[in-house]
């Protein structure tokens, strides 16, 4: 545990500043590719500078405050993964999380914004004690496979069910809840810009959602769908409207413990398989262990502390970090240009302000994308692991509820175990969960 709070300032006196942050597994690296692995890693996940405020401001939230949150967030996270891990990998506020956090519990279940970030601070403390203790995969893998196969599936398929109602291409319908809805000249674009950012993606283009975007919004403001904006380059928005505003004292009740496990098992899942992937891309790797993948998880643990005072959710590990590795990125210098990179992003909110919410839906859709081919690792011929998995997928985007599907999926679970004699397999954490999940769904149909 020393290693997480001594100051760096020994190794600093033992290197020159130019090997601060190089890992000591990586023996050659450049500024130069450097540079370039964090222009790739901000342009292939600078979306969500858009993305996030689009979500989170429809529960409430100023959405030129969450601009600003989301940048200063996500340039804090890189700055702790380049100084505490010292490894290529970006860090901003997660998709799916944001989901989670706007449409589950401030807009489905009526929780104010002040009190969901109470939850995402709580979270965030809670997997740095984790992190501290080394119970990280205790929690993780207290969660059977398949159940853990499902979180993200199920999350993919929410988010996209709202990206094509963001897009305008599903609407409401009385008799059959959803339905196609008319064929706007809107809905027309964003369909053509989601096709070409498929394309785009296949011939491994890096940065094509974010080019996607902005080629859509420049498009949109040509025909006179969008007012160009008044200025182009201009002060940061304040982010007084959001900073601090957190409420922890209400998020402590036992209503919200939920909700807390599935921020911080969530964040976990996203970060183990991130970090992982990265980092044996990277070649941050001895043998088969990630050797600074404590240091990962706490610079994502405080990330996570830190975004929720400033007023955004959970920040997590991007996957994306890969494109970057793939140019050359190799140490925690990659890192800090990308997050040098999203401090400048907060100058230019007056073209990230006109950005219509059609263009963004299309992220929604690709992230969902990404998120559902986890289901080929579910075995759902297995009658102990396949029903839990099934409904915790399909419950999610029919509830408009990641914490309700997740809930029903450990449930069935440990039901089942129980039933087929299995209650050996039931861990003290899964017994944990089982009991909060009961308690969940009581509080919640009050």
């Amino acid at each position: 545990m020393q290693y997480i709070f001594k100051i760096r300032t020994g190794e600093l006196m033992n290197k020159n500043l130019s090997n601060f942050l190089v890992p000591s597994e990586i023996s050659t690296w450049s500024y130069k590719n450097e540079i370039i692995a964090a222009l790739v890693n901000f342009l292939t996940a600078g979306y969500i500078i858009a993305v996030n405020p689009e979500i989170l401001s429809q529960a409430g939230m100023s959405k030129s405050a969450l601009v600003s949150a989301t940048c200063y967030s996500a340039a804090i996270g890189c700055f702790l993964m380049a100084v505490l891990a010292r490894a290529p990998i970006l860090l901003a506020p997660g998709m799916g999380l944001n989901a989670f956090f706007a449409y589950t519990l401030c807009l489905n279940e009526g929780v104010q914004w002040q009190i969901a970030l109470g939850i995402v601070f709580l979270s965030g403390v809670t997997f740095v004690v984790l992190s501290i203790l080394g119970l990280r995969e205790r929690i993780l893998y207290s969660i059977p496979h398949g159940l853990r196969m499902a979180i993200p599936v199920g999350i993919g398929l929410f988010i996209a069910f709202i990206g094509f109602t963001n897009m305008g291409l599903i609407t409401e319908h009385p008799v059959t809840l959803v339905s196609l809805a008319p064929i706007s000249k809107t809905v027309i674009i964003a369909l053509i810009g989601l096709g070409l950012v498929f394309l785009l993606n296949y011939y491994k283009v890096p940065g094509s959602l974010l080019f996607v975007i902005i080629g859509i919004t420049i498009f949109s403001i040509l025909l006179g769908w969008n007012n160009w904006p008044d200025t182009i380059i201009s002060s940061p928005p304040s982010i007084e409207p959001t900073a601090l505003k957190l409420d922890i004292i209400s998020a402590i009740k036992p209503i919200y413990w939920v909700p807390i496990f599935v921020f911080l098992y969530i964040d976990l899942f996203d970060s183990l398989g991130s970090l992982t992937a990265v980092s044996y891309e990277a070649g941050l790797t001895k043998g088969e262990d990630v050797p600074r993948l404590g240091r990962m998880f706490l610079s994502d643990a405080l990330a996570t502390t830190f975004g929720s005072l400033l007023g955004t959710s959970t920040v997590t590990a991007y996957v994306e970090s890969g494109a970057g590795v793939a140019v050359g990125g190799r140490t925690g210098w990659t890192a800090l240009f990308t997050g040098l990179l999203f401090l400048i992003a907060p100058f230019f909110y007056g073209f990230i302000s006109v950005i219509p919410s059609y263009a963004t839906s299309i992220a929604l859709i690709i992230v969902g994308i990404y998120m559902i081919k986890h289901i080929r690792n579910i075995e759902f011929t297995s009658w102990i692991e396949g029903p839990p998995a099934f409904l915790t997928i399909i419950l999610m985007p029919l509830t408009f509820s990641i914490a309700t599907g997740l809930c029903f999926g450990i449930l069935s679970y440990v039901l089942i175990l129980i039933g087929t004699g299995r209650i050996n397999k039931i861990n003290p954490i899964l017994a944990i969960v089982f009991i909060l999940s009961i308690l969940y769904l009581i509080f919640r149909s009050h």
